[in-house]
């Protein structure tokens, strides 16, 4: 892996840290990971095992160090990395669509793998009733891929529109 690619994925990552920290919470507090967002980004940049490695690894420990779920820090670490290689693995297997329909696919099921996955952690860390899971999911989960997936579409198209920029100069 490239070191140019290694700090634009550090860099995505940043971005995404920043958006989390300056998006007002949507429901009891719970606020959309951005930082997933920045995640898919960087996959899209770099479609590798060790680029999932490093920006899910980056993700995680992010938005651990941001979270106010109670068990988010153990949920975070699993979450980021199980989508990281979710997405890793849609986007080789969606290779020959167009990035106008695989980016919001990608971004939206990303987002629900995300949620889920961080959810059933986070219930299991605390011990909650199982109830939760789906008011959570519905309430959270569902308008986070919303949201996400317009955002990761957005982000996506300014970071190609730069890059291009950058590579014709």
């Amino acid at each position: 892996m490239k070191l140019k690619t290694m700090v634009t994925t550090s860099l995505l990552m940043a971005i995404g840290l920043v958006l989390h920290q300056i998006v007002p919470p949507i429901v009891g507090g719970m606020k959309p990971d951005f930082l997933l967002s920045m995640l898919f980004v960087a996959l899209y940049i770099e479609n590798s095992p060790k680029n999932a490695v490093i920006a899910g690894l980056l993700a995680g420990i992010f938005s651990a160090l941001t979270t106010g779920f109670p068990g988010g820090q153990v949920a975070n670490m699993a979450d980021k990395m199980v989508t990281a290689f979710a997405v890793y693995f849609m986007i080789k297997a969606m290779n020959k669509l167009n990035n106008n329909i695989k980016v919001p696919i990608t971004a939206a099921v990303g987002t629900i793998i995300s949620g889920t996955v961080f959810l059933g952690t986070a219930l299991l860390v605390i011990g909650s009733l199982p109830v939760a899971f789906p008011v959570l999911f519905t309430t959270i989960v569902l308008p986070a891929a919303a949201i996400n997936t317009f955002t990761t579409y957005i982000c996506y198209n300014v970071v190609f529109s730069a890059r291009n920029a950058v590579r014709r100069a």
